[in-house]
């Protein structure tokens, strides 16, 4: 039976408080299984970038569980929650968040060299991610000369040199055109597919979305719907 790698129950998420208090999470019970492909879908507000965040460590839940492969999240702290993102975790971003003017290379080995990695180790894995995403010949060139599909190409990469469990990508083809943007996702699945790596996709694209094994729809903060696979049938979760 395939295991859970992140489970979340009740989990919530406010900002403010009072008058000005905004619920963006109100309540998400959610389990994702290793080597699955899930989408989270909704339009801009209704919380699947607050849940990816918190899912992925970058933010923490105002209430609620989140268990990460067993382990409460709750328990991690300071350099143990750090060394856990970094070594579990791989991020694809819309924004790309490259630095410019260093070249593809030193862009690629940036998890390694805050992992404590040996530049001789660094250099090594981070050309071999480079090899996997035939981007070998960009290596010198700086971040900012790169069309938007090679400085996608380098940013998975980039998720790749740890040998993540699992890739969180966020909106990744949202400043891309669409023939570029089919190319990113079929890397993105043929990783998922053929590596067994977890694939969790946070989107408005019905069609991306469809890709995935599994569909949440958020709305206003809650899971409204669920879909397994693309032909099912959706099932309606009543709040």
């Amino acid at each position: 039976m395939t295991s859970v790698v992140l489970s979340t129950h009740n989990l919530t998420k406010h900002y403010g408080s009072g008058s000005t208090r905004f619920d963006a999470l109100k309540g998400i019970t959610l389990d994702i299984r290793d080597g699955e492909s899930l989408a989270i879908v909704g339009k801009s507000g209704s919380g699947k970038s607050t849940l990816m965040h918190i899912l992925a460590l970058l933010d923490q839940p105002s209430g609620g569980e989140l268990m990460v492969d067993g382990t409460d999240a709750a328990t991690l702290k300071g350099k143990k929650l750090n060394l856990l993102r970094n070594r579990t975790f791989g991020f694809v971003f819309q924004q790309f968040f490259l630095t410019p003017n260093a070249s593809v290379l030193d862009n690629v080995m940036l998890p390694l060299k805050i992992a404590r990695i040996g530049s001789r180790e660094r250099k090594r894995r981070a050309m071999a991610a480079l090899t996997q995403l035939d981007l070998v010949d960009k290596a010198k060139n700086k971040a900012v000369n790169l069309s938007g599909g090679q400085k996608q190409r380098v940013v998975i990469a980039r998720a790749l040199v740890n040998n993540p469990r699992i890739i969180f990508a966020d909106e990744p083809t949202g400043n891309l055109d669409s023939a570029t943007g089919a190319v990113v996702e079929d890397i993105l699945f043929a990783l998922n597919k053929e590596q067994g790596i977890t694939l969790v996709v946070v989107t408005h694209d019905d069609e991306l979305a469809a890709r995935c094994d599994r569909r949440l729809y958020l709305h206003d903060g809650l899971v409204v719907d669920a879909v397994d696979g693309p032909t099912s049938k959706k099932k309606t979760v009543h709040a």
